[in-house]
């Protein structure tokens, strides 16, 4: 593990947001067209890799927990997952996102509602 992985280790996604590392795209085309310097970040649609995941919707507690006063108090959050995992390629809408800039390198911070695809390479129909 190099120095900048144990960095991003200390980085913590909150809630339903994805932090995803953007693909490096040519400036040229398929064609040979080459494009113009900031053409890619004026796109509304992005791709990059999912490089960490927040736990999730957070899940209201029921009211009956609230209620039992003898009970030790410990703040037991639960959390509906993401559909996101590391590793995935995402297609997301750069409008919802947010592009932070880590150690050098530009990542965006997306909420899953601004995903519109995940790639996962494990088979997901066997």
């Amino acid at each position: 593990m190099n120095d900048s992985d144990a960095k991003l280790k200390n980085l913590i996604v909150v809630g339903d947001r994805v932090l995803i590392k953007p693909k490096k795209i040519s400036n040229k085309t398929k064609a040979g067209l080459f494009l113009p310097p900031g053409y890619q970040e004026k796109e509304e649609i992005q791709t990059g890799f999912v490089v960490k995941i927040g736990p999730g919707y957070p899940i209201p507690l029921l009211s009956d927990d609230f209620n039992e006063s003898w009970k030790k108090n410990e703040e037991k959050i639960k959390y509906i997952p993401l559909q996101a995992k590391e590793g995935d390629l995402a297609i997301f809408l750069q409008k919802g996102a947010i592009e932070i800039i880590f150690n050098d390198e530009k990542y965006f911070i997306v909420p899953q509602n601004s995903i519109l695809l995940l790639e996962r390479e494990e088979q997901m129909f066997d």
